[in-house]
């Protein structure tokens, strides 16, 4: 009741709660059949599945069990109004060895398929991830009928070494390896097997929950139905395998349609010179004939045939989506832009150690959390303006990189990729519209292909390699918001930067307060949180 009462201001008393209570440790995992330390929640690797409802409390006490600090991240959860619950270095402070934070997350306005993580170093590597759904209301009606049940698929690529070691090999100025393989929910190949009913539909939420490749994922003799993206309701394409990439999450229907015997479910990496693949199973209940013989191929070419597929996937704009209005209503084609930003990223030596930059700046995190230092008025941990809002073409440096936007504004933001790598690009706090993408350098003349009807709505973004991807976006969620490549080394060594969405309103309309439970670290130890019941 106590904690009810503490968090009550922060969140809208007549929506539900759900309040969890999570212990993190290490413990043994043998993913790829190597025994190594992997990071648990209550035991489980992945990490408990969160089940909810638009517009509920999520609650959630973590008790930090490691041997370091440690911070969970909610991809693709909006937060809004609420930064401060956002779970990145940049807004929180870390939880310390043996200590423990409450999470305060209200699901607002929004449905879907997403995932949470650790966010510090390269915890991820080690595990901590799990599966987060926000499913409709009943009153608001799904384009499709009810699946006979609901499955979390969380796959991606998997190193054998320890994250300590990992983050050891980037702290000393090397590039990680390529990775070991690739799991499906902590397990390697033909180790998880999903159960169907002959004749039955299913619904799989796919994430890839890696931290180097792409991925493409595909289900042996069997159609994928794309029904949501997340939080957004697709036209209902039919693939026969869609390609994931970093950071992503989405949801297909399955039908049970063939002959009672048991198929390959397939995760393969994308865009690398080595394929990797892992499976799993997808057993009919009724089977009495087991999976043999090679797993079926992934797609063969590359950039243009997963171009065409991002292209092919669009808004439905009939279905509802967390409100009972259709998903069309909002004409953000017809919104002039305010700004446009033009974000490249660039690989570069800095000190003798490999980096990476965005606009020429290599961020490096500050003495504080960002968000803490600009509700304290604490100077000399960041300043507005050091990340220009276009390519410098200059050579890289390092700086606490911090972008001002104004609240409600609606900027276009180019994702410039001059590399040979495909990206991917995560904006906490906000989701946007994937206008256009191709190869080639980007200009202005771009824009005559833009998609202003009903282009699919994210909050992650591929950027093929030499290539560019367009979004608009609507900042429209105050706070201090983390923009970062999914490719979580080259994150860590500075692809990202932080999004100040300011508004002078100082109202609880636009940002709750400081939670009274804020952690408080760096230059930000010693000050006050306001008392209860103030603003």
């Amino acid at each position: 009741m106590l904690v009810f009462l503490l968090l009550s201001c922060c969140t809208n008393g007549e929506d539900p709660y759900r309040f969890y209570t999570w212990n993190v440790t290490y413990g043994d995992i043998y993913p790829l059949g190597v025994k190594q330390q992997g990071i648990l929640i209550n035991g489980q690797f992945p990490g408990p599945l969160i089940e909810s409802v638009t517009n509920e409390n999520l609650i959630i006490n973590v008790f930090n069990s490691l041997d370091q600090p440690f911070l969970i991240s909610w991809n693709g959860v909006q937060q809004r109004r609420n930064s401060w619950q956002d779970g990145v270095y940049g807004t929180n402070c870390p939880i310390p060895s043996g200590g423990n934070f409450t999470y305060t997350i209200q699901v607002k306005d929004q449905i879907g398929s997403y995932f949470y993580f650790p966010s510090l170093d390269l915890h991820k590597a080690a595990g901590g991830y799990g599966g987060l759904r926000i499913h409709s209301r009943s009153i608001i009606p799904v384009p499709f009928p009810p699946p006979a049940a609901d499955y979390t698929i969380l796959a991606g690529d998997w190193y054998n070494k320890n994250h300590t070691d990992l983050k050891a090999i980037l702290d000393s100025g090397r590039e990680l390896p390529f990775p070991d393989g690739l799991v499906i929910n902590g397990r390697g190949a033909n180790r998880y097997t999903f159960t169907v009913d002959q004749g039955k539909t299913y619904r799989f939420r796919i994430s890839n929950v890696g931290i180097a490749t792409s991925i493409n994922f595909r289900i042996q003799g069997h159609k994928l139905l794309l029904v949501e993206v997340e939080g957004t309701h697709t036209l209902q394409n039919t693939y026969d395998s869609l390609d994931i990439h970093l950071g992503q999450s989405l949801s297909v229907l399955v039908t049970a349609d063939q002959p009672a015997r048991d198929y390959y479910i397939v995760a393969s990496t994308r865009f690398t010179s080595q394929v990797l693949a892992t499976t799993a199973v997808l057993h009919y209940s009724n089977s009495e004939v087991s999976i043999s013989g090679p797993p079926p191929e992934g797609p063969t070419t590359q950039i243009d045939w997963s171009l065409e597929q991002a292209r092919s996937i669009r808004k439905n704009l009939t279905a509802s989506g967390p409100r009972p209005n259709p998903q069309g209503t909002y004409h953000y084609g017809l919104i002039k832009t305010t700004r446009t930003i033009r974000l490249a990223s660039s690989a570069s030596i800095i000190n003798g150690k490999q980096r990476y930059a965005v606009n020429s700046v290599s961020f490096i995190p500050a003495d504080t959390p960002l968000k803490l230092a600009d509700y304290f008025n604490i100077s000399g941990v960041f300043s507005l303006g050091i990340i220009p809002y276009a390519p410098t073409g200059g050579g890289a440096y390092l700086q606490t990189s911090v972008m001002a936007a104004d609240h409600r504004s609606f900027v276009e933001i180019v994702f410039e990729n001059p590399e040979d790598t495909v990206q991917s690009w995560h904006i906490d706090g906000h989701s946007f519209f994937v206008v256009g993408m191709d190869r080639g350098q980007w200009t202005p003349a771009c824009r005559l292909a833009y998609n202003l009807r009903d282009t699919i709505s994210r909050c992650t973004v591929q950027v093929y390699p030499k290539s560019w991807s367009a979004v608009y976006m609507a900042v429209d969620n105050v706070g201090m918001w983390n923009i970062r490549s999914e490719n979580w080394s080259r994150q860590y060594l500075g692809q990202q930067f932080y999004l100040r969405v300011f508004s002078a309103a100082n109202s609880w309309r636009d940002e709750y307060p400081i939670p009274r439970n804020a952690l408080l670290c760096g230059r930000a130890i010693g000050r006050r949180t306001p008392p209860t019941g103030s603003h």
